[in-house]
C-alpha cells in the first residue's frame, strides 16, 4: 500500500534495521495473563521502556544521526523536545562522536532533564511553547549548522522507529492486532508502513487519552487537528500529530482508539502490580484502551507496544502499583 508522496518507505526501515544492528536493544515481546479485562484476549508486551534511554526514540534518533553525512555530522546535530527524543538524540550523538544541542522547556520533567545531562549535554533551557522550541531551535541551526532532528516528523525518524514492529513480526509472527500509542505519531506511522507491507491482514489502533485526541479527531476531520489541552497525565502523547506522520496514518491505521485518565492510572498500575514493568503513563496508554475496549478484541491475540518507561513521580507509581494490585 505504498504512496509516492509518503516521506518514507518500507525500504526506508529495512535499510534503517539494518543500520540500527548492535546500537539499538532488540527489546523482548511478553506474554502475560492475569491482566484485568483481558481474560477473553491473548496479551503480549513489546517492552520498549527496556530500550536504551528506557523508550522507542532510541531507534528513530540513532537512525537519524548514523544516516547524516561526515559533512553534515561535522556540524553537529540539533533538537527540541521535552520528552525521551532530547536524550535519545544525545546518546546517538555521542555514539557518533558529534555535538547535540538540546532544547528543553524549563517545565520538563527533572527525570528527563537529568537523562541529558547525564551524558554530558546541558539543555538549552526556554519556555514551554511550542514557538519559543522552535525559535531556540532555529537560532541554534543558524549559529552552528547544526542538522535539525525533529522529534517525530522527520523521514529517518520515522524510519528507524519502524523498526519495532519488524521486531514484532519475528517474534510473534501469528498475531492478529498491535495497539500503539499515538502522539506526534511517528511511532504509529512507522509501525503501520511496516505491518502493511508484511502483513496487511494485521490490525493496528492508535492509543490515545481522552484529554489529548486529537489524533482521533485528525482521522474524523480529514485534517490535522490542534491539541485542545494540555493536562493529560500521558504527557508524551499531547502532541499534534505532523505533516510527514498524518498521511500514512491516515491511509493505513485501522482506528484510534481512546483511553480515559483514571483507565490510563489504573493500566500503569497493572503492568507494574502484574507484570512487574515500570512505564511511564504513555507508554501504559495501549494496555488502557485495550482494558477499556476490551469487547474489540476479545477471542484475538494482541501485541500491545510498551513505549517508555521514563517516570519522574516516584509517587505515582507507588500509587499505581496500589491501584493495580486491589484491581479485581
Amino acid at each position: 500500500m505504498a504512496n509516492e508522496q509518503w516521506a518514507v518507505t518500507f525500504a526506508d526501515i529495512q535499510a534503517a534495521a539494518e543500520r540500527l544492528g548492535g546500537l539499538i536493544r532488540r527489546t523482548p515481546v511478553l506474554p502475560t495473563s492475569g491482566l484485568p479485562d483481558c481474560d477473553a484476549v491473548s496479551v503480549l508486551l513489546k517492552c520498549e521502556n527496556l530500550q536504551w534511554g528506557s523508550a522507542f526514540k532510541a531507534r528513530g534518533a540513532t537512525n537519524a544521526v548514523m544516516s547524516l553525512s561526515a559533512e553534515q555530522a561535522a556540524c553537529g546535530v540539533v533538537t527540541h523536545s521535552s520528552g525521551n527524543h532530547a536524550a535519545a538524540l544525545a546518546r546517538a550523538a555521542l555514539q557518533r562522536g558529534i555535538a547535540a544541542h538540546i532544547v528543553m522547556p524549563r517545565n520538563s520533567a527533572a527525570v528527563k532533564l537529568q537523562a541529558v545531562r547525564q551524558l554530558g549535554i546541558e539543555p538549552i533551557l526556554c519556555e514551554s511553547t511550542a514557538a519559543a522550541r522552535e525559535a531556540a531551535a532555529a537560532e541554534v541551526q543558524q549559529r552552528t549548522g547544526a542538522v535539525l532532528v525533529h522529534p517525530f516528523n522527520d523521514p529517518r525518524v520515522i524510519a528507524g522507529q519502524g523498526t519495532a514492529a519488524l521486531e514484532i513480526l519475528e517474534q510473534y509472527p501469528d498475531l492478529q492486532d498491535v495497539i500503539v500509542p499515538v502522539g506526534g505519531g511517528g511511532l504509529l506511522a512507522g509501525t503501520l508502513l511496516t505491518i502493511r507491507a508484511l502483513r496487511p491482514d494485521v490490525r493496528v489502533f492508535g492509543a490515545e487519552p481522552e484529554w489529548a485526541d486529537d489524533a482521533r479527531r485528525s482521522l474524523q476531520s480529514g485534517r490535522i487537528e490542534p491539541a485542545l489541552r494540555t493536562d493529560s497525565i500521558a504527557d508524551g502523547l499531547r502532541t499534534p500529530l505532523g505533516s510527514l506522520t498524518f498521511p500514512i496514518i491516515q491511509h493505513l491505521v485501522t482506528d484510534i482508539l481512546l483511553a480515559g485518565e483514571a483507565e490510563i492510572r489504573a493500566a500503569t498500575g497493572h503492568l507494574a502490580a502484574v507484570c512487574r514493568l515500570i512505564t511511564e503513563p504513555s507508554g501504559a496508554v495501549p494496555l488502557a484502551v485495550l482494558q477499556q475496549h476490551a469487547e474489540v478484541f476479545r477471542g484475538r491475540r494482541v501485541v500491545v507496544l510498551i513505549s517508555g518507561g521514563n517516570v519522574d513521580d516516584i509517587a505515582l507509581i507507588a500509587g499505581a502499583l496500589t491501584a493495580g494490585s486491589q484491581s479485581p
